[in-house]
């Protein structure tokens, strides 16, 4: 078997000093079978530990290459050493006292300049340009009396990431000990008032001789045991400051929603306001967040006076708000009060101008809103039982009001294409009502006989004045459609008689050609007659195409773009009279509350 090397764990340093070529001493078999029975052992139990350089003891169930130190150490026996942190690598920091070691140490004053010293007062930590002392008339250089003490020199220090960030930075526990003794000297006082009270409580009760047992046994009771931040008597306990106030709702306990205002915990800072989104405002409640506190107060009137000065030195005034605050604070108050001057001279010079002074003096609030102390009383149903209703104006313009006697507004009333009053069935607007009279005169003037009114041959008798009686009052639609009818059949007759005068004329031919020199004037208002017969007959003509084309256009409207056919919807003639007048008496109007009916077939 091929026997593995054995790797020399002395220093080189030491092989030299020992002037020894030979290297370092080998175990022998014993040797190396006692080492091996004594880690064993130790590892047992039966053995004590190895000890280091420094007193302490080894653990055996270290492994070995832990626990065996590299040959440039130089061990001279079993340590960790080179396990630990290394002292040229550890990171020396200075003490808080070093750090903000602030003022003058007066114990060490110079009696005599030195050279480099300030030239005013004489310490060696700063030159003259840097000296804060007050300028003296002539210098501790040339006096040699005076000499300021020297200023502690700070440390250079490496500001690091950490270092930057640590919130205790300058923190000295020393301070806060004036406080706990502060707390300590209330809380001995508040024992003592407190003896006092229960000295006097006892005091009724010295033949009973139970007082003294209660005072004895009074700690077992909770409520008269004296509670850190409470009064001692339970009857009327109330807080006060202490260190510990339990009774303190902490800010991330102000509300539990997860995405509300973030609380940060190393600065105990929460900015946001938590109430926010839950319906109550900052003034309703005690804690609003940080960010509430800081606009507050005369945080407010600062960021103003800031931005004031912000703006002066923009426009080339030489004033700063740190430097020279009372030179601001005047300059502000006169910019202020010119301000509201200038406002006031311009409001009161177009006043003067153009007048209106009097729209500005308001009334008071209560005529504005309509308020009033007087008691109204309604039921149930929103009937008035008891005072006045009070008027609601709902609109800025005067409502229900009616010019010329009239009881109603224009446009109440509708006939014929025609708006009106329906108090008096007046179709001219801004006219003087007529009342009931009206009405009989605009039915009278209409196409049908008035209602009560007697027929044409005179011969109605009683019953038929009784039926006429009897039925109801025609709706406005059931008296146009009867007007249509009849109108209707008029036209029909006429046309008939037209047709047989035509027919007739025709007949006589040449006949009546030779008498129309004779008789001029019948022959014009023949030709008159049958001029408007032809006319008539176009327009009819025109009615059939137009409603021919119209049903046209609606069916290619509802085809399919693809298939209709081009230029389907083009008409490049221009319209005739007659065409014009069919398309006057087709059209329809939006407006007229016939236009549905007209449409019914």
């Amino acid at each position: 078997m091929a026997r593995m090397a054995q790797v020399s764990k002395t220093a080189v340093t030491r092989i030299i000093q020992s002037k020894d070529d030979s290297g370092p001493a080998k175990k022998n078999r014993d040797e190396y079978r006692k080492a091996k029975e004594l880690e064993e052992a130790r590892k047992a139990g039966s053995e004590a530990a190895a000890v280091d350089e420094d007193g302490k003891d080894i653990n055996p169930h270290i492994p070995q290459y832990i626990s065996d130190a590299p040959w440039y150490l130089d061990p001279k026996g079993p340590t960790l050493k080179h396990q630990r942190q290394q002292e040229e690598k550890i990171r020396k920091f200075s003490a808080i006292t070093e750090w903000y070691n602030r003022g003058v140490d007066k114990t060490k004053v110079a009696t005599k300049y030195r050279k480099g010293a300030c030239e005013n007062c004489g310490a060696m930590t700063h030159k003259k340009k840097d000296c804060l002392d007050r300028p003296r008339k002539i210098g501790a250089k040339f006096t040699g009396a005076n000499f300021s003490a020297d200023e502690f020199n700070q440390p250079t220090l490496s500001h690091d990431w950490e270092m930057k960030r640590d919130r205790w930075n300058g923190y000295d526990a020393r301070e806060y000990k004036e406080v706990i003794d502060e707390h300590k000297k209330l809380e001995e006082a508040r024992k003592e008032v407190r003896k006092a009270a229960v000295a006097e409580k006892a005091a009724p009760e010295e033949d009973g001789g139970e007082s003294s047992s209660e005072s004895e046994d009074e700690d077992k009771y909770v409520d008269d045991m004296d509670m850190v931040g409470t009064k001692v008597d339970a009857a009327e306990r109330y807080t006060v400051r202490n260190l510990r106030i339990r009774e303190d709702t902490a800010k991330y306990l102000r509300n539990l929603d997860p995405n509300s205002a973030h609380y940060d915990p190393k600065t105990r800072s929460m900015r946001k306001n938590p109430y926010e989104g839950t319906g109550k405002g900052a003034e309703e409640v005690d804690y609003a967040g940080d960010n509430f506190l800081r606009i507050t107060g005369a945080t407010v009137d600062h960021a103003k006076s800031t931005m004031f000065a912000w703006e002066a030195a923009r426009k080339g005034l030489d004033v700063h708000m740190l430097a020279e605050p009372t030179k601001l604070e005047a300059l502000k108050s006169e910019f202020e009060k010119k301000k509201t001057e200038f406002t006031s001279d311009v409001s009161k010079s177009i006043l003067d101008k153009y007048g209106g002074q009097e729209h500005l003096e308001a009334p008071p609030r209560e005529l504005i809103f309509a308020q009033t102390e007087e008691y109204v009383e309604y039921s149930r149903h929103g009937k008035l039982i008891k005072g006045v209703e009070s008027k609601v104006v709902r609109s800025q313009y005067e409502e229900d009001r009616l010019i010329g006697n009239h009881t109603s507004v224009w446009g109440s009333w509708w006939s014929e294409g025609r708006w009106g009053y329906k108090c008096c069935h007046s179709t001219m607007k801004q006219s003087y009502c007529t009342g009931d009279s009206g009405k009989k005169i605009s039915n009278a003037s209409l196409t049908l006989p008035p209602p009560n009114s007697d027929k044409k041959d005179g011969n109605s008798s009683d019953e038929d004045d009784d039926e006429e009686e009897d039925e109801p009052p025609k709706t406005l639609v059931e008296i146009h459609q009867d007007q249509r009818s009849k109108t209707e059949k008029t036209s029909k007759k006429k046309n008939k008689k037209k047709k047989k005068k035509m027919k007739k004329k025709s007949k006589k031919g040449k006949k009546e050609e030779s008498s129309s020199s004779s008789s001029s004037s019948s022959s014009s208002s023949s030709e008159s007659e049958d001029e408007e017969e032809v006319r008539k007959k176009k327009v009819a003509e025109a009615l059939k195409k137009l409603e021919r084309e119209n049903a046209e256009a609606e069916r290619l409207s509802r085809m399919d773009e693809r298939k209709r056919p081009y230029n389907s919807m083009v008409d490049s003639k221009a319209p005739t009279e007659e065409e014009m007048e069919a398309y006057a008496l087709k059209r329809q109007r939006s407006d007229d509350p016939m236009a549905a009916f007209l449409t019914k077939k």
